[in-house]
Order: C-alpha cells, then structure tokens, then sequence
C-alpha cells in the first residue's frame, strides 16, 4: 500500500480544504508514492516519536499537530522542530498532520471531547462559510436522472442532515452543431431545440473536480453546458468548536469532577462559579479563547477549552464557566479517533499508536 492512499483515507475523513489559512496540513516530510510499511499515530511529532516509529517499522508518522508551523530558514538541528525533520528525512519516514482540518470536521477532535463528557445532540458552534458552490447543469429530460444520481453519487446534494437534495426545473435549450461536431441529437449546421431539465446541486468546494468529471461520464451531451456559483451559506457540519446538552443536568462542581476523571486532569483553571446549573456544554480542542462569544450566544452554560490568558477569564464576564483543562489533555484522544478510523479500513495493516506521552507541559504537585 502507498502512503498516497493513507493520505486519501484520511483526506475522506478530514479534507485539506477544512483547515484554517494559517495551517499546515498535510503530508511535511517524505514521499506519497513510497510503499508503507506501517503507520505511528501521534498527537506530536516529536524527534523521539520519530526514533519510536524507526524501531517499529513504521515509515509514516501521522500527527495531530503540524511539526512545522512557521517557516524555516535553515535546517542546522538548533531546535526540537530541526531536528525532528533532520532525524524523518535521515530515515525517509514520512509525516502527515491532520490538524485543524480534523478540529473543524464534526465527527472530529471536538466530537472525541464531547464523548468523554457524555453530551448529546451535538452540533458545530461556529460553522464555516464560504465552502460552498452550487452546481447548475442542463440535460435531456429522459437524461436527467441519469445525471443527477452520477451527482449524488459523487458527493453533491447534501444538506445538514439530508442527502441527494436538488431542485429541477424544466425548460427548452438551443444549440446549432458545427461542421466538426458528432452531437447526440440534432443535425449539423441547424439549430435544435430540445426539451431539457434544469439541476441545481450545492456541493462542498472541494469537490468540485470530482463532480464536474462525474457529471461530463454520466451525461450525453458532447459539450456539457454548467456554471458553478460560489456560496456564503455557512456548511453547517463543519467548523470551529462543537456544543451540546448533557444527559441530565447537574451542578458546576459535578461537571468539574467529570471533567478531571476522564481527561485524567491533574488540575482545572476555571472562572468562579455561576451557581446555575449545566445542562449545555459548549467546547473546543486545544487553544479555543476565540470561540467564547459564540458559546455565550449560543446560551451555553460552560465552555471548554484550553490555553486561556490572564486576562481572557475576565471576559466571561460571569455569564458563563469557563474552564481551561489543557491543550493535551483536551487533545489526547485524538490519537484513538486517528487510530479507529484507520483500523477500521486497513483491519489487517501495521497501524499504532505511539506509546510516548509527548506532553510538554509538567505539573509540580
């Protein structure tokens, strides 16, 4: 098996195109057209990990976080990032990050977070816009089945929580085929009208490519007339952040002690107690500040998060707990989510987990 198709894997899981402007997801060091010889999951690709995944024979290291974040300038082993791509490049292991694309993705970090805590009907806190493109193309009446389904089948059509939605208008087209056409109906050199239907399709940008080329395979027509409009509409199982409701409701303390049982938390900075009762959580993996407002107006009574400032716990303003558990600690189930998803589909493939904790944050109790 290539790394090519690991990369896919994943990218089904968690396309490139979800990932936020200031990321670097992707595959960072080595080759997708190498042969794979196993897969080492791990939250950090650190200069051990890539030692550990050598010992082991796994020649792709897939990582959470980026290794690279910032431009390099040189490559001399001065820093742990250095030297970890000196150490994969030295060995040709490959390193794939699947970060923030997997953040925005509903069934992704945030997903894996709200599991531990037990919430229910989750939804994105904050979708994405502009993912979005409308697909409008014009087929023979007969044909329009045909090419619609080839749509559908390609990813098109999909609407929160329905699928193969479109909308169908029925109409005349002209075309005149020219002396070097070989058209499907009509004759050379005269205008031919035929009845046609209208299909119109939203789809995700992404993929757009995928659908134009089902659509040209599926459809009769020798030049295939579409136009493809860009959206505003948010995508609404995807973005930043994730909220939903507990089973029951309970008390600020409880909702603390649930939180440092199962993340194993050692310790909990959090803002004074409210004294309401919790029953919607809102949450975000990793370093979330940013997502506040839209859990206050999302009329969540606790946000979780992680990489809180001084000053950012003076902005919940008493409206709301906020409670910051760690970046690793909110992260650290990342790696079974990676780890399933990928055993599921290659069951008899050499895929692991790193059995490193690569925490850099130490606590003195």
């Amino acid at each position: 098996m290539k790394i090519n198709e690991v990369m896919r894997t994943l990218e089904t899981l968690a396309p490139l195109s979800f990932q936020e402007s200031y990321d670097n997801a992707g595959l960072i060091t080595g080759s997708g057209s190498w042969e794979c010889s196993g897969i080492l999951i791990t939250l950090d690709a650190t200069e051990d990990v890539i030692k550990e995944a050598i010992s082991k024979n796994c020649n792709l290291v897939v990582a959470h976080h980026p290794v690279i974040f910032k431009g390099l300038k040189k490559i001399n082993g001065k820093n742990y990032v250095e030297k970890t791509i000196i150490t994969a490049i030295k060995n040709d292991i490959a390193i794939y990050a699947i970060h923030t694309n997997l953040d925005n993705v509903l069934q992704g970090v945030n997903d894996m977070i709200a599991g531990k805590i037990g919430l229910k009907n989750t939804e994105v806190l904050q979708p994405k816009d502009a993912l979005l493109k409308k697909l409008i193309t014009f087929a023979p009446t007969e044909h329009a089945a045909t090419v619609r389904d080839a749509l559908f089948a390609a990813g098109a059509g999909s609407i929160g929580k329905y699928s193969e939605c479109s909308f169908n208008t029925e109409g005349t087209g002209t075309f005149k085929p020219g002396e070097l056409a070989y058209p499907f109906v009509g004759e050379k050199g005269k205008r031919q009208e035929e009845k046609e239907k209208r299909i119109e399709v939203i789809f995700p940008a992404f993929l757009q490519q995928q659908l134009i080329r089902a659509m040209i395979a599926a459809h009769p027509y020798e030049e295939v007339a579409y136009d493809i409009l860009s959206l505003e509409n948010f995508l609404t199982d995807v973005g930043s952040g994730l909220i939903g409701e507990l089973e029951t409701e309970t008390d600020e303390t409880s909702l603390l002690k649930l939180l440092k049982n199962n993340f194993g938390l050692k310790m909990i900075r959090h803002t004074a107690f409210t004294g309401k009762k919790v029953k919607k959580v809102a949450l975000c993996g990793g370093a979330g500040i940013f997502l506040l407002n839209a859990a206050k107006s999302a009329g969540a009574d606790v946000y979780i998060t992680a990489d809180v400032k001084y000053h950012e716990f003076f902005d919940a303003e008493e409206d709301i707990l906020l409670a910051d558990i760690g970046h690793y600690e909110s992260e650290q189930f990342t790696t079974d989510l990676l780890f399933d998803h990928l055993t599921q589909i290659y069951p008899n493939f050499a895929v692991l987990k790193t059995a490193l904790n690569t925490n850099p944050v130490q606590y003195f109790l």
